[in-house]
């Protein structure tokens, strides 16, 4: 059987389950305060580079803290309530990248408040955050390759996204902006997600590098920043290889030097958005075998569903599992893993093979720190999970707790009900 390691063991998880009740996701801080270090110092080579964690990765304000007091990183926001989450955590001004699409004014000017740096999405939009909160001194636009570049099985092919500007809109929009007043400028695209091949990042740095010196020649304005995004994957597999974070440096390195700082335009400032890079490998969803069922084929069901991670009936995307204290036993169970949600897309894995499993086992599931408790809901009456953080002493904090029964209902107006009385 395929082994993908742990931060605790078999005795320690099945004593954090004795007190917080399964299902529940689970981050090694540890692990997350190493990773956002290594980033970092990857990078140490461009003065001013920044992470922008992608919220909506893991909108967690006790994560947030973290990636924030250990290496600085700023907070790649899409919403109002991911504005006041970084605010709340003590990000704010350039701290922030407030990178939307088809935004409400009262958004804007929210990002305006705190000082955020505004990435627009689209042409129109310069002239709607001019009306509804005044054009900033710093100004950003997304750029959309189309064919230039190519996406990926999750994010799709650049020109069928609703992302960014064509070339000829950027050119535009920057002209625009400048003869507005508008003095800073930024450049940004993302146009992959968990890409697991390096040069693949490396060359987009570079489509942007050279974007930038054109930009900069033909309308006489200098780029203080170029973001090359996030989309930075993840090993889910246990063959597949971490990307070399260090090689992705160098090589976007000798693009800066080769394109930037030949053309004269150094020093740019290098930022990036990874989310599921810095939590995604060290978070994991626990659960507990509920009923295993035999049918045309075996069925292990737990008691969590794909409202607690719906990666894999979203994407058909691999998480492994790992069935706690039979990491040595042979894998001689072909099962599905399901949850009781009344979809029958609602497994975490089809045809997998696991060590023989029971009713009361508890299972780990892998590499669920990204887009895992961030994309919950509610259908069918599921309550979403609560989220806990193994310190790096070996204790444990409840950062989230699980919902309850009176959440699910908490937002219905019941006494509007007399209205059919």
């Amino acid at each position: 059987m395929s082994i993908k390691p742990l931060p605790f063991t078999a005795e320690q998880i099945t004593s954090i389950a004795a007190k917080y009740p399964t299902p529940f996701h689970i981050y090694d801080e540890k692990g997350i305060r190493e990773n956002a270090q290594r980033l970092r110092k990857a990078f140490a080579w461009n003065e001013g580079f920044r992470e922008y964690f992608a919220v909506k990765a893991a909108p967690n304000p006790f994560l947030l803290k973290i990636l924030k007091g250990e290496a600085d990183f700023g907070a790649d926001c899409s919403s109002g309530p991911e504005l006041m989450l970084a605010e709340y955590c003590g990000i704010n001004g350039e701290g922030i990248m407030f990178t939307s699409n088809d935004t409400p004014a009262s958004e804007f000017v929210y990002a305006k408040k705190l000082g955020a740096i505004i990435n627009l999405d689209d042409l129109s939009h310069l002239s709607f955050l001019e009306n509804c909160a005044g054009l900033p001194d710093l100004l950003c636009f997304r750029y959309n390759p189309g064919p230039l570049k190519e996406g990926n099985a999750i994010i799709g092919h650049p020109e069928d996204a609703k992302y960014g500007l064509t070339r000829e809109q950027l050119f535009e929009g920057y002209r625009i902006a400048r003869d507005k007043g508008v003095s800073r400028f930024g450049l940004h695209a993302m146009v992959a997600s968990n890409e697991l091949d390096p040069d693949y990042i490396i060359e987009t740095a570079e489509l942007l590098f050279n974007l930038a010196v054109e930009i900069s020649k033909e309308l006489g304005i200098r780029f203080e920043f170029v973001n090359i995004g996030g989309g930075i994957g993840i090993p889910y597999k246990p063959e597949q290889k971490a990307m070399d974070i260090e090689y992705v440096s160098e090589g976007i390195k000798r693009k800066y030097d080769q394109i930037i700082a030949v053309s004269g335009l150094a020093p740019v400032k290098l930022f990036m958005e990874a989310g599921r890079m810095i939590t995604g490998p060290y978070g994991y969803l626990v659960a507990q075998v509920q009923h295993i069922k035999k049918t045309y084929k075996t069925f292990v069901g737990l008691n969590a569903c794909m409202a607690n991670l719906m990666r894999p009936a979203l994407y058909g995307a691999y998480h492994h599992i790992t069935a706690v204290g039979k990491e040595d036993s042979p894998a001689d169970m072909k099962c599905d893993v399901t949850g009781s949600l009344c979809e029958n897309n609602d497994k975490f894995a089809i045809d997998r093979q696991l060590p023989m499993v029971s009713s009361g086992d508890l299972l780990v599931i892998h590499d669920a720190g990204a887009h895992g408790h961030a994309m919950g809901f509610n259908y069918n009456g599921k309550l979403r999970s609560a989220e806990l953080l193994l310190r790096s002493d070996g204790s444990v904090l409840q950062i989230r707790r699980a919902e309850t029964v009176a959440d699910y209902f908490s937002t219905i107006d019941f006494s509007a009900m007399e209205w059919f009385e």
